[in-house]
């Protein structure tokens, strides 16, 4: 791990290292196995417990793919990744399960990650049902309400479905959902490129406001740097699958070294004075 890299001093919550990932290429008709892309190459950073990690960079530069590999969505090809201290890769079982509700994602389309078919308190409260069985239904409702009326939604909407909310309010019940196991991680994909510049806004405002109350890592995932600064204490650049310039985000995005950070903030539009 380059020193770039690495989070400032503290407790390392989350370390990778090496990460690779590649996807087969179809051409024409056939499946070409011999000829793989890269999406993931090489990447290697540490998020400090408590730190907003923002990784930035264009459509298709590997961003998302990098998100479900560290939350095991996917696995990765190579590389390794500790949560903790723990070896996240070889974790089975009661221990894959214990690793598991300490990370949580927050998810780009507020509709689609939604089960149109659930009500909102129901999905927002599987996740205990899943982790805390010995929970009994009052207690699922009671906690839903609760973190529900943290993210800025009433109780009223329990038992409401998703296609009755605007798109920022299903994105305040995505948050709700990835919030009620009380995770350490968040990663947030994309969380506000969906949504109207104004309503994105206040989704930015309520992560900080909740990455206070909850004393959460945050890693946010944006294709925009204006999106990206305003939470991140610490910026890495992705491009082609590679990390080309880590460091604190005043630095990145005010004095960038790369030309791909240059050129990404000389894309920027500016307000007309």
């Amino acid at each position: 791990m380059t020193p770039a890299a690495r989070s400032p001093d503290g407790e390392a919550l989350l370390e990778a290292h090496d990460l690779r990932k590649l996807y087969p290429v179809a051409t024409g008709a056939f499946l070409q196995l011999s000829h793989r892309a890269v999406a993931v190459d090489g990447v290697s950073f540490s998020v400090t417990r408590g730190e907003t990690l923002g990784v930035v960079g264009e459509s298709g530069c590997g961003k998302t793919t990098l998100a479900r590999m560290l939350l095991r969505l996917i696995e990765p090809d190579s590389g390794e990744i500790r949560f903790r201290g723990e070896d996240w890769l070889a974790a089975r079982g009661s221990a894959l399960r214990a690793l598991r509700r300490r990370m949580q994602m927050v998810f780009q389309d507020p509709v689609a990650s939604l089960n149109p078919r659930m009500r909102v308190g129901e999905m927002v409260g599987e996740p205990l049902a899943i982790h805390e069985p010995g929970f009994t239904r009052a207690k699922r409702r009671e906690s839903a309400i609760e973190i529900l009326r943290a993210v800025g939604i009433g109780a009223e909407a329990f038992d409401r479905y998703p296609h009755e909310f605007s798109g920022g309010q299903r994105q305040r019940i995505g948050i709700a959902r990835a919030l009620i196991l009380r995770p350490e991680l968040v990663i947030a994909d994309e969380p506000v490129s969906a949504l109207d510049v104004s309503v994105g806004a206040q989704i930015l405002e309520l992560l900080a406001r909740l990455q206070r109350e909850f004393s959460l890592t945050l890693i946010l995932i944006s294709h925009s740097l204006p999106v990206v600064a305003q939470l991140a204490t610490r910026v890495a650049v992705m491009q082609s699958g590679k990390f080309v310039e880590v460091g604190a985000a005043e630095k990145v995005l005010t004095a960038p070294e790369h030309p791909y950070t240059q050129a990404l903030l000389a894309a920027v539009p500016e307000i007309p004075a």
